[in-house]
């Protein structure tokens, strides 16, 4: 495979990139919370900020909300927009929107379908949907695409799940931000193998800062990220004890941190869940 057909590598000595993702607030406390928390964060001075966009465009409307928002407040933003369940009209005019808008950057993602939808759409898989932007647009958004160290919940094995990640970015991915997980021996192996495959890209890790440990076991279930045992344990053993949690979790993901960006990652991208003081507290931590 050659790798002439991928974008091209980032330059050995490109500064780290620091992103950052928000999800739309479902109403108006929610939409204050996320402006102080994107205020907050906007001290950091991350390169952009991305919005989650829901099962089959469920909140389409409310991420387009966010993203005006957070262009309001100065941030380079990049809509997630998922295929499965969308049809190509109704894409072609997000995709419409968001260039009137300005906006030069996309997450790409295949998403889920809501439930008690049964019509998957035209457009099945990433491939496909980086394949429509490029269509359509040209080379006007530089396209993100999800990338899984640990294997993504569905696939049939890691191989195969590395052949789709290639597929992607053989049809047009700028980059890839991954899930995120704990174990950075993951993260590097997978970008080994994908670079065998000619994907000279940025792979930029996703980071969860630990702030709640129920809440991260319940979502590491749903997506596949492994919670290390002896993580799981010290987090369980804190109880109800949330600042012992959060100390913990903190020195978890700024060890983590370091050892990705000591190892050659291109940046980190973190998962903020519309908060800011974790994330904050990582970063600044790195920056000492």
């Amino acid at each position: 495979m050659s790798s002439s057909v991928f974008p091209d590598a980032a330059p050995a000595d490109a500064a780290p990139v620091f992103s950052l993702e928000f999800f739309p607030p479902r109403d108006t406390p929610a939409q204050e919370r996320l402006v102080r928390t994107a205020k907050q964060l906007q001290g950091l001075h991350p390169h952009f900020a991305s919005v989650t966009f829901g099962a089959g465009g469920s909140t389409r409307d409310g991420t387009m909300l966010a993203v005006s928002m957070l262009q309001k407040l100065g941030y380079e933003t990049a809509p997630h927009l998922s295929c499965i369940g969308s049809t190509p009209e109704s894409l072609r005019e997000i995709l419409h929107t968001y260039r009137q808008a300005g906006i030069r950057r996309l997450v790409a993602l295949r998403g889920d379908m809501p439930s008690g939808m049964g019509d998957m759409g035209e457009l099945r898989y990433a491939r496909d949907l980086v394949d429509f932007i490029r269509k359509e647009t040209g080379d006007w958004f530089h396209i993100e695409v999800a990338a899984y160290p640990e294997m993504h919940p569905q696939a049939q094995g890691p191989e195969a799940d590395l052949d789709r990640f290639v597929e992607k970015m053989r049809a047009g991915a700028n980059s890839a931000i991954t899930q995120y997980f704990f174990n950075a021996d993951a993260y590097f192996d997978f970008v080994d193998r994908a670079t065998a495959k000619g994907v000279l890209a940025p792979i930029v890790p996703g980071i969860m800062p630990i702030t709640n440990y129920t809440q991260l076991a319940r979502f590491s279930d749903m997506c596949g990220a492994e919670i290390p045992r002896w993580i799981r344990l010290r987090l369980a053993s804190y109880g109800d004890d949330r600042a012992s949690i959060r100390a913990f979790g903190h020195d978890v993901v700024v060890e983590l941190c370091q050892t990705l960006l000591d190892g050659g990652a291109p940046g980190l991208h973190f998962y903020t869940m519309n908060q800011a003081d974790a994330t904050q507290a990582v970063w600044e931590e790195l920056e000492r």
